[in-house]
C-alpha cells in the first residue's frame, strides 16, 4: 500500500482548495490537492455569473464599498450569518479580485461612454466614467444595493479555475486527480490525514499531513433535482461526521436557485436576470413585480424561489411532460449580448433544450442549488472537533451565509476564504509537530478495506445502492424543499430513518474492483442519509421561517427563539437520529436583527416576551 506525506492535504480541487494551497505553497509548505476529476473540471468551473466585491468602477456601482457589501450580506442571510466573518469577507474580496487580475483572469473591463441596460424588461441608459475606462467591470445581482458582481461573460467560474490552476502548476502544487478520499485518519483529538481510494485501480492509500482541509464543494446530489454536478455527492462530509466529533453546521439551510432549465436542472445564471432578464408565467406575463415592487426578480434567490412556487400554485405555471415550470424571457437583450456575455446560456439552451433564447423562452422552475450548511468552523476555517482538521468554501459552515447566500458571493468566498484560511493554515504548519502512530493508520486501513469486502461479499444484505438512494431523495424532495411544514417534516423523517436501516445492509451486484461507480456510491450511502437526517431533523426542530428555511406553519422569523446555528452531530454509529445542539449566530454584531428590504415576512423580534408573536399566518 502506498504511503504519501505532504504538509497540507486538500480534500477537493476547485477554487477553495487551490487558492489556500498556493497559499500554504508561497510559505514554503508541500501541498497536495485530491480530487475526483481533473481540477479544471472541478464544479467550480460550472460558476456562471460572477464574484462580488466592492469596487465600485461601474457608474451604477459609485458609492459601492465593504459596509454596503458587508450589509447586503447580512440582509440577506437574514441575520443568519456570524457577523464577524461576513465583514472579513467584505473587506477582503476586493483586495482577492484585484489579485485575481494580477493573476491573469481577464475581467469583463469598464468601456467609456453610453451604454443601454435592461432593468424588468424596460431599457434604460447610463454613461461609464473615461477615468474608469479598463477597470473591473460589474454587473447587477439579487439582494444587492449596488452592481458590484465582477464577471468575465458568464464563464467566471472557468476563467477563474484555469488561472487558479496555472498558479498552483507555476507554486509546485500536485493535484491528484481519479482519487476519492473515504476516510479521516485520527484519534478522537487530531486528524493526521485520509485513507484514500484511486478510482483507476479501486487500491487503497494512505496521504498523510500536518494540516487537512476540506474543500470538496456541496452536497446536492442528495436531492433528485439539483444543479450540482454528480461529483457533489457529500462524500467529503460524509467522512467528517462518521468521526462523531465534527459537527455540521445549519444543514436546514438549503438554497434553491430560481432558474433550473427543464428538464436537465443545468443551472442558467442570474447574470440573467441581473442584465435584464424577467420571469413570465404561462400567460407570458411578468408577476415578480407584482410581489416585489421593489427588487422584483432581483430580490435574493430564497425569495425569488418561494414566489415563483407560489405563482404555480396558483395555476399560473406552464403543464410539461416534466412537471410545472415558468419561462425565463432574454429575448430583449439581443442577439450581441446573449452569444457575447451570456455565452454559456447560449450554449446551454441550445445544445441542452433545442431552445435558441436569442429568440424563444427558456423554461426554468427553482431546483436545489447551494448548501449553506456544512462541516462548521471557526473564523480561521478550523473545524469545530478535531485538531488539524480545516474547511472551506461550500464544504465548509464558516458562517458568511447564514439562511441563505447572495448570488456572486459564494463564488467571492472560494478565493476570499480559501486565502483567509490558507494563511492560518500556514501559520499552524509553521508551529506544528506531528507523530504519526503507525497502528492508527494500519487500523483505519483495514476498517476500510473491511467495509469494501463487506459490500462486495454483500456480508450485511443485498440492498440496492440506487433504490436506496433514490428513496432518500424522494423524501427530501417531499418534505424538505422550499415549503416546509410539521406534517411533512415528519414523515420524512420517518422514511428517512427507514433509508439508514437500509443503507446498512446494501450489498453490490459489481465485483467492486477497478472503476466501480457502484461501489464508490455505496461507500457514502449511509452518510448521505445521515446529512439527508440532519437536513430534515433540523428543519423539523427549527419552528420559524429564515432565508430559505421556510415552514408553512411556523411563518415569522423567530429572532427570540432561533438566531442561533445549528450544529448537528453524529456522536455514535447506531444512532437513528442526529444529536442537535445550538450556539449564537454571531459573537459580534454591527447590525442589529431588523427588515430586508424584500421578502414579506412577520418577524417576532429578540425583545418580544414569550408567548406573543404568531405560529402561523
Amino acid at each position: 500500500m502506498q504511503t504519501i506525506y505532504t504538509d497540507f492535504l486538500v480534500v477537493g480541487a476547485g477554487l477553495a482548495g487551490e487558492r489556500a494551497a498556493v497559499q500554504a505553497a508561497d510559505a514554503g509548505f508541500s501541498a497536495i490537492c485530491l480530487s475526483l476529476v481533473p481540477a479544471r473540471r472541478s464544479h467550480s468551473s460550472a460558476a456562471q455569473g460572477g464574484m462580488q466585491a466592492s469596487l465600485g468602477n461601474s457608474v451604477m456601482g459609485e458609492g459601492d464599498c465593504p459596509d454596503v457589501h458587508f450589509a447586503d450580506t447580512v440582509k440577506g442571510s437574514d441575520w443568519g450569518c456570524d457577523q464577524e466573518v461576513a465583514r472579513l469577507f467584505a473587506d477582503t474580496a476586493p483586495i482577492e479580485m484585484r489579485r485575481l487580475a494580477h493573476w491573469g483572469v481577464p475581467w469583463n473591463r469598464v468601456v467609456p461612454g453610453k451604454s443601454i441596460y435592461y432593468k424588468g424588461g424596460k431599457q434604460f441608459e447610463k454613461v461609464e466614467a473615461e477615468d474608469k475606462e479598463g477597470l473591473i467591470m460589474a454587473r447587477s445581482f439579487g439582494g444587492t444595493a449596488k452592481w458590484r458582481t465582477c464577471y468575465t461573460s458568464d464563464g467566471t467560474g472557468h476563467a477563474v479555475m484555469c488561472t487558479m490552476d496555472n498558479r498552483c502548476a507555476e507554486k509546485g502544487v500536485e493535484v491528484h486527480d481519479k482519487t476519492e478520499a473515504i476516510a479521516l485518519i485520527q484519534d478522537g483529538e487530531t486528524c493526521f490525514g485520509v485513507v484514500a481510494r484511486c478510482l483507476r485501480t479501486g487500491e487503497l492509500r494512505v496521504y498523510l499531513s500536518k494540516a487537512t482541509m476540506i474543500a470538496a464543494g456541496g452536497f446536492g446530489r442528495i436531492y433528485p433535482n439539483t444543479t450540482n454536478a454528480v461529483i457533489c455527492d457529500g462524500g467529503a462530509h460524509t467522512m467528517c461526521l462518521n468521526t462523531g466529533v465534527v459537527p455540521m453546521g445549519n444543514m436546514e439551510a438549503v438554497q434553491f436557485h430560481p432558474t433550473g432549465i427543464v428538464p436537465t436542472d443545468i443551472l442558467v445564471t442570474e447574470g440573467c436576470r441581473g442584465d435584464g432578464g424577467t420571469l413570465l408565467d404561462v400567460n407570458e406575463k411578468r408577476f415578480m413585480h407584482e410581489y416585489e415592487p421593489d427588487k422584483a426578480e432581483l430580490a435574493s434567490r430564497d425569495v425569488v424561489s418561494r414566489w415563483m412556487t407560489h405563482h404555480m400554485r396558483e395555476g399560473h405555471g406552464v403543464k410539461s411532460p416534466y412537471g410545472e415550470h415558468l419561462w425565463l424571457d432574454i429575448r430583449h437583450l439581443g442577439e450581441e449580448h446573449i452569444t457575447g456575455k451570456l455565452r454559456e446560456v447560449y450554449e446551454i439552451c441550445t445544445s441542452f433544450l433545442g431552445v435558441d433564447p436569442i429568440h424563444q423562452l427558456i423554461p426554468v422552475r427553482p431546483t436545489q442549488h447551494y448548501s449553506m450548511g456544512g462541516v462548521r468552523t471557526n473564523k480561521d476555517g478550523a473545524a469545530y472537533g478535531l485538531k488539524g482538521l480545516f474547511a472551506a468554501g461550500e464544504a465548509a459552515c464558516w458562517d458568511m451565509h447564514g439562511f441563505n447566500r447572495l448570488g456572486g458571493n459564494s463564488l467571492a468566498e472560494t478565493v476570499v476564504a480559501g486565502g483567509i484560511i490558507g494563511r492560518k493554515i500556514a501559520e499552524y504548519l509553521e508551529g506544528s509537530e506531528t507523530e504519526f502512530k503507525t497502528s492508527l493508520i494500519n487500523d483505519e486501513v483495514r476498517k476500510q478495506q473491511s467495509r469494501i469486502d463487506a459490500l462486495v461479499n454483500c456480508t450485511n444484505g443485498s440492498e440496492n445502492v440506487y433504490k436506496v438512494r433514490k428513496a432518500m431523495q424522494d423524501a427530501l424532495h417531499k418534505g424538505a424543499n422550499i415549503f416546509r411544514n410539521q406534517q411533512g417534516l415528519e414523515a420524512c423523517v420517518a422514511e428517512l430513518q427507514e433509508a439508514l436501516i437500509r443503507s446498512k445492509n446494501v450489498g453490490l451486484r459489481s465485483d467492486g474492483k477497478g472503476v466501480n461507480p457502484e461501489l464508490a456510491s455505496a461507500l457514502k450511502l449511509e452518510g448521505q442519509v445521515k446529512m439527508a437526517l440532519m437536513v430534515a431533523y433540523g428543519a423539523l426542530q427549527r419552528t420559524e421561517s429564515r432565508g430559505s428555511h421556510n415552514r408553512e406553519d411556523f411563518t415569522a422569523r423567530n429572532d427570540r427563539d432561533w438566531l442561533n446555528r445549528t450544529l448537528a452531530y453524529w456522536k455514535n454509529t447506531d444512532d437513528t437520529l442526529p444529536t442537535l445542539e445550538y450556539e449564537p449566530a454571531t459573537e459580534v454584531v454591527e447590525i442589529p436583527p431588523g427588515d430586508r428590504g424584500y421578502g414579506k415576512s412577520e418577524i417576532i423580534s429578540a425583545d418580544t416576551p414569550k408567548g406573543k408573536g404568531k405560529k402561523g399566518k
